[in-house]
């Protein structure tokens, strides 16, 4: 299916999540996969845009934030800096991209995914590599 995908698509796949509603908004394309929130945003702002949830499913974008443990050489102000950008930046980035995350954050029903997909395994670096390797055959 995938393969099918890129010969039918081929130059017109953007790997930018915003980019294909970008081209739905300048009126360059008819249709689009991508974030979610900007096409209930752009709906709520009276464009001319709908959006409907895939029944297989349908990604939410995170962010996350972390830093590594190496003992008595661990750098004190990164745990620091982390928990600035925890505090001080996530009302922001919950404009960009309405999710609830955290204990006491609620989201929007209008921004809620119609069918949330959940993996029953996490994505770790070789399992993102795998979707990769995948893509890249595929094209």
């Amino acid at each position: 299916m995938l393969t099918g995908i890129y010969d039918n698509a081929g130059d017109h796949i953007e790997d930018s999540g915003s980019a294909p509603l970008t081209k739905v908004r300048a009126g360059e394309v008819a249709i689009g996969f991508g974030l979610r929130q900007q096409a209930v945003a752009d709906k709520a702002d009276g464009l001319p845009i709908d959006y409907i949830d895939p029944a297989e499913g349908n990604f939410s974008l995170t962010e996350s934030v972390a830093v590594v443990d190496k003992g008595d050489d661990t750098n004190a102000k990164a745990m620091e800096m982390a928990q600035c950008i925890i505090e001080n930046g996530r009302e922001e980035l919950q404009s960009y991209y309405p999710l609830a995350l955290y204990e006491g954050e609620e989201t929007d029903a209008e921004n809620l995914s119609a069918n949330p997909k959940v993996f029953p395994e996490p994505l770790t670096v070789d399992l993102l590599e795998q979707h990769q390797a995948l893509s890249e055959e595929c094209k």
